[in-house]
């Protein structure tokens, strides 16, 4: 099987380009190297022997001129939930018009799509309303959010998109005969994730406790209550490889995907952990206001992805912790060079 891998060079298509060529697939991936350590992970993907195609996903017509694949798995996207108040442009020509210009070459070529979406096209009202008491240090009955929860009120710029782009694939598909799986993934994190504040925030905390730099609980009064699931890279690529083995039986479907309640942790709490590994301990500044975009709690039901395959979560918060950790540890001198 030949898979097209778009935002091949970030930190999730990157790890799932790798896992599935590790598995005997045709992999190639698309990505103009927009963001930041993407040529990083772009010479991982060179040294697999996996060509990549410098183009941005805008271009329709240099997307039509690929070659042609079995599959393409979407994994690019301007992923920031605050950039999207900013960028609306952008977020809207790259996540939504980028999806149609995939679904197009799908449609020339008979091709079926694995889509990356977001846990975060659910209702930001209706999520915020899970937990009523927001001042709690430790929320002990954690409700989870099935994939029949909320979409219809404000979500985001950014979840509108990713939500406008699991109706375009639909659509697709009822027209041109597409099988597709969504995928609604919540936090992931895992090695090779550089520690930005806008790829996640377990990589986030462990480097900047690593380099001793400012850190903050931002918004809900500032104390690091909220919390939320998190899902190791690692599960994520065994799901993938579980669902295109069985695309042609398990398709059309729409799965919530995270680490569940297990893996469900506050700020301060990850604080602890990250303190216990690295060592370090730096002064975590407080800011009150809540941005209208975040969110107090999020933890997935994976019921419906459990009932469907094998597949269930493996990697707990420790162990997440620690693989991110080891990582960062290990390549501190080229992360370094990576936030000059």
């Amino acid at each position: 099987m030949k898979i097209l891998v778009t935002g091949g060079c970030g930190f999730v298509g990157s790890n799932i380009s790798l896992f599935l060529k590790s598995k005997n697939f045709k992999i190639e991936t698309l990505d103009n190297f927009t963001r930041k350590g993407s040529k990083i992970n772009f010479k991982r993907l060179k040294e697999s022997g996996i060509k990549n195609h410098d183009i941005d996903i805008r271009n329709c017509q240099k997307i039509l001129n690929l070659p042609r694949y079995d599959l393409i798995i979407d994994c690019c996207a301007e992923a920031s939930v605050e950039i999207s108040k900013i960028e609306i442009d952008r977020i809207f020509e790259t996540n939504l018009a980028g999806t149609l210009n995939i679904l197009k070459k799908c449609q020339k070529d008979r091709s079926n799509i694995i889509f990356l979406s977001s846990s975060r096209v659910y209702s930001i009202n209706f999520l915020n309303a899970l937990i009523k008491n927001k001042k709690k240090r430790q929320i002990k009955k954690k409700p989870t959010v099935k994939n029949c929860f909320n979409t219809n009120e404000a979500k985001s710029l950014y979840g509108f998109t990713k939500f406008s782009s699991e109706m375009l694939i639909k659509e697709f598909s009822f027209l041109f005969n597409i099988k597709f799986i969504i995928n609604r993934i919540g936090v992931i994190s895992g090695p090779w994730q550089f520690g930005r504040q806008d790829q996640g925030f377990v990589s986030l905390w462990i480097w900047r406790h690593l380099e001793r730099k400012k850190l903050s609980y931002i918004g809900f009064g500032g104390n690091g209550y909220q919390m939320r699931d998190i899902i190791h890279i690692e599960d994520v690529c065994n799901l993938i490889f579980e669902q295109i083995k069985k695309i042609n039986k398990i398709n059309n479907k729409v799965f919530n995907v995270g680490g569940g309640p297990k893996n469900t942790i506050s700020l301060k709490n990850l604080t602890k952990k990250v303190v216990l590994i690295t060592r370090i301990k730096i002064k975590i500044k407080k800011i009150k206001k809540t941005s209208k975009y975040d969110i107090f709690f999020y933890s997935t039901n994976n019921s419906f992805v459990y009932k469907k395959y094998k597949w269930r979560v493996k990697k707990n918060v420790d162990q997440i912790v620690e693989d991110t950790y080891t990582w960062m540890a290990n390549n501190r001198n080229k992360l370094k060079k990576f936030f000059q």
